[in-house]
C-alpha cells in the first residue's frame, strides 16, 4: 500500500452565518484530512449580515472542538489564497442540481488558475439538505426562530445583531 502524503484542504465560503449543515461538512471533513482550513471569505460584493472578522470569530467559536482546523479570513481570489495556504484540495459542499452546476463552473476556471487544485465534493446529512446562510438570514429577519439550525453562539449574535 502506497504511502499517505499530508494533505491541507480548505473549505471556503463566506459563512453568513456559519450554519449547521457547515459544520456537518466542517466535521466530517476534518476526519479525512490531516489539516483543514476553513477559509471565511471577505466577499465585498455581498451585503453580509456580519463582517469578516465576525464571522471568523463566529467560525472559530463553532469549530474549536475540531483540534486540525483552522479558521483564516481571506480577501480576494480563492485560488490565490490556497496557494498562500499551501493546500491543494478544496472541500465544496453540495445541496441541490444547481449547486453542481455552479461549483462544476468554478472547478473549471480554479483548473485553468491553479492547476494542480482539486475539488472534493460532499453531500449535507439528509437533515441538513435545505439549510443555507440565505434561509437562516431571511428567517431571522423575520423574527423566526433559527436556533435549531445554527450553533448557540451564532444564535446569540444573530439575535444581539438583530436588536441594533
Amino acid at each position: 500500500m502506497p504511502e499517505k502524503n499530508y494533505t491541507r484542504v480548505i473549505y471556503p465560503g463566506t459563512f453568513d452565518p456559519v450554519t449547521n449543515g457547515h459544520l456537518d461538512i466542517i466535521e466530517r471533513a476534518s476526519v479525512m484530512f490531516d489539516d483543514m482550513i476553513i477559509g471565511v471569505a471577505a466577499s465585498p460584493s455581498k451585503n453580509t449580515m456580519f463582517n469578516l472578522d465576525e464571522r471568523v470569530e463566529l467560525v472559530k467559536q463553532s469549530c474549536g472542538h475540531l483540534t486540525n482546523t483552522s479558521v483564516v479570513g481571506f480577501n480576494g481570489l480563492l485560488v490565490d489564497f490556497a496557494q498562500q495556504q499551501q493546500a491543494n484540495i478544496l472541500i465544496r459542499g453540495l445541496r441541490t442540481t444547481m449547486d453542481f452546476e455552479y461549483e462544476f463552473g468554478l472547478t473549471s476556471m480554479y483548473r485553468k488558475l491553479l492547476p494542480g487544485l482539486e475539488s472534493i465534493f460532499l453531500t449535507p446529512s439528509e437533515e441538513f439538505a435545505f439549510l443555507s446562510s440565505t434561509i437562516v438570514r431571511e428567517v431571522a429577519i423575520h423574527k423566526g426562530d433559527v436556533a435549531p439550525f445554527v450553533p448557540r453562539s451564532v444564535n446569540q449574535a444573530i439575535l444581539a445583531k438583530l436588536k441594533q
